[in-house]
């Protein structure tokens, strides 16, 4: 029942608990206390709203910054992981395979706001051997959810 709560809640965490007790078939008192169960254990981290931000009149810059970091003895990458990840400016944060060891997303309101962040707060760092930095020109699909919508044909039919 866990994993179906799961992915029933990552489609949509605004889901109520007498909805997701129905598409299971289950009493809503056992959900309830399967999802209280699993935010206490850390499972379900956070409840999350997405928004698309080209559709306000909000300027924000999200970029995709890879770092080529060293680890620390005993410590691996956690160390120099939280100091970045207390950052506000930043929304993710992952340990990766490949060039680069981590991979870090941020928005900011400019792109030089962006690389100010960069240039200011995660080269400087003793661990970080090197940086690359993309900026996300568009969004369409994030989280399982499409930004854009089909386009609707509307040339007009002529007489057949």
């Amino acid at each position: 029942m866990r994993t179906k709560i799961l992915e029933l809640l990552d489609r949509n965490s605004r889901l109520e608990t007498e909805d997701i007790a129905a598409m299971l078939g289950v009493p809503v008192d056992e959900v309830e206390l399967e999802i209280k169960a699993m935010e206490k254990e850390q499972i379900i981290c956070g409840y999350h709203t997405m928004i698309d931000w080209d559709k306000t009149d909000e300027e924000k810059v999200t970029a995709l910054i890879e770092l080529k970091v060293v680890p620390q003895r005993g410590e691996g990458f956690d160390r120099i992981a939280e100091r970045i990840y207390n950052y506000e400016e930043v929304s993710s944060l992952y340990l990766m395979s490949g060039a680069y060891d981590i991979s870090v997303i941020i928005e900011g309101r400019t792109m030089k706001e962006v690389a100010l962040f960069v240039a200011n707060k995660l080269a400087p760092m003793d661990e970080v051997q090197g940086t690359a930095t993309q900026f996300v020109l568009k969004k369409y699909k994030e989280h399982g959810t499409k930004y854009v919508s089909a386009k609707k044909d509307e040339r007009l039919v002529i007489g057949a």
